[in-house]
């Protein structure tokens, strides 16, 4: 049963998501008042009707809901890039990560749900706002214990060792592979996300200088299909392009 305080998800008729919390207030929407108090003591699935006759499923949130809903301020990493650097350096429970820049911290997030129970995420941010908003995310989200955010400026050093990945969401990343060399563990991953070619030529000239394999980068568009009854295609919109994801191992 959903408690009270409880974070929960209400989806209107439309698919339209609000992430509240089960209390004695009411919410309103395009679709009516909800008194979010008829919340307490249902089960998940359970349909609401607001003061207009409208119905709102109420779920309790996955990691995604809360994705979606958390305080952006830079943009954020969105899915089909994230679920690349699972794809391709296989992290997972008891993996050991630093990810920088945070931002607002969703692919700490992202990642931290992954890990656990027995892994980390540090996650590196140099603007202090930034730092703040990312924290609040990762508690609205419920890995506080799993994600840290250290406010510190990773081009001047990595603190953590035997890393099994250290994803970079940063101008320059290239300045951090000699302390990405010392802090990956022999087999441990490098991801850095850079959205124009000239960032991903200067990250491949320094990859000369240290002992990296296995370097590829690729692209990740995704385009959604419209089914109909009579008219089943292609959608005319799509996330195209946001950045390479260039991906590479220390050894």
């Amino acid at each position: 049963m959903i408690s009270e305080g409880e974070r929960i998800i209400l989806i209107d008729e439309e698919g339209r998501k609000y992430l509240v919390q089960a209390s004695r207030q009411k919410h309103h929407t395009k679709f009516g008042v909800i008194d979010l108090a008829e919340t307490i003591g249902k089960e998940p699935g359970t349909r609401l009707k607001s003061h207009l006759g409208k119905d709102f499923i109420v779920l309790r949130p996955s990691i995604v809901d809360f994705l979606q809903k958390l305080r952006r301020v830079p943009q954020i990493m969105l899915p089909k890039d994230a679920g690349q650097i699972v794809a391709h350096t296989g992290v997972g429970p008891g993996s050991r990560v630093v990810d920088a820049g945070a931002g607002s911290g969703a692919l700490s997030i992202f990642l931290g749900n992954l890990v656990k129970p027995n892994g980390w995420v540090i996650s590196y941010e140099v603007r202090e706002d930034f730092a703040k908003i990312a924290e609040e995310n990762i508690r609205m989200a419920g890995l506080s214990d799993i994600v840290k955010v250290k406010n510190k400026d990773i081009y001047q050093g990595i603190d953590e060792s035997e890393l099994d990945l250290i994803t970079l969401d940063l101008p320059q990343p290239e300045l951090v592979l000699p302390h990405a060399h010392r802090a990956l563990k022999p087999g441990g991953y490098l991801a850095a996300f850079t959205p124009c070619v000239e960032h991903l030529q200067r990250l491949y000239r320094e990859f000369a200088k240290f002992s990296f394999t296995n370097i590829s980068t690729i692209e990740c568009l995704v385009r959604e299909i419209e089914v109909k009854a009579n008219c089943t295609r292609p959608s005319t919109r799509m996330i195209a392009h946001t950045g390479y994801l260039t991906f590479a191992r220390r050894i």
